[in-house]
């Protein structure tokens, strides 16, 4: 059985390489830290499992997961969050480990990729999601988050986000609703944010993809405002609107 691992701490890459050095039959053809990287490589060199890290920059797990070719390879998604867990199960993963992974429990998501891949199911039967490991009261995704705006806690919708805009140790919410300045991180921010609704296009600009209007010379207009797609960010933005069926 062959396998991709793809996180962007060197240190979970090298244990998780150590692992898949010591399960029998499992032979590691590759080791990613950029999702791009990897998504280029699973596109020409199919696989059997690929342990995918959720939280890495430029593009999620979760959102390479949806560019993969279909069918594609099973995927174990490997997190220290436990708020993609719902998510997985709407993507069919084979199993959801939480950091830090014990090496019992690696091998237990291999074992579950085996019998699915041995399974005499029929093919259009998809197979069942492996149960998450998380708290109880992670049962539905949320809809919407709580951010400190002066000195109280604002509710803010998803489905109201048009836009973000950073504003050095601040962040700007540009709502349906109005605006909303909070003193967060991108970086906290986007371990929140639904992943397959949200995307960063620049180091100071995270939009809704519900809400662009049109994309045009490096930049992206939402309500009425071109927004710049920085470089960085420019090749994971355009596989997310190829994804859409937006080009």
């Amino acid at each position: 059985m062959t396998c991709v691992i793809l996180d962007d701490e060197p240190l979970a890459l090298d244990l998780l390489a150590d692992y898949c050095a010591q399960v029998p039959g499992l032979e590691l053809v590759g080791q990613f830290d950029d999702a791009l990287a990897a998504l280029a490589f699973l596109q020409d060199n199919p696989v059997d499992v690929v342990f995918l890290d959720i939280h890495m920059p430029r593009l999620t797990g979760v959102q390479l997961a949806q560019l993969l070719p279909q069918p594609g390879p099973r995927i174990v998604f490997t997190t220290a969050y436990d708020q993609y867990a719902v998510r997985s199960y709407e993507l069919s993963a084979a199993d959801y480990l939480l950091k830090p992974i014990a090496f019992e429990r690696f091998v237990q998501a291999v074992q579950r990729v085996r019998q699915q891949l041995t399974s005499t199911a029929p093919a259009a039967t998809p197979p069942a999601p492996a149960v998450p490991e998380v708290a109880p009261a992670a049962t539905a995704p949320d809809d919407a988050m709580f951010v400190k705006n002066e000195h109280r806690l604002q509710r803010v919708a998803f489905d109201d986000l048009l836009y973000i805009e950073g504003m050095k140790e601040y962040l700007m919410l540009y709502t349906t609703t109005g605006k909303v300045l909070t003193l967060q991180s991108f970086r906290r921010l986007e371990e929140v944010l639904p992943p397959e609704r949200f995307a960063r296009i620049h180091k100071s600009f995270l939009v809704a993809l519900s809400r662009i209007e049109h994309v045009e010379r490096g930049k992206v207009q939402v309500a009425g405002r071109l927004l710049p797609i920085g470089d960085t960010y420019r090749e994971s933005f355009n596989a997310l609107i190829k994804a859409y069926n937006q080009l």
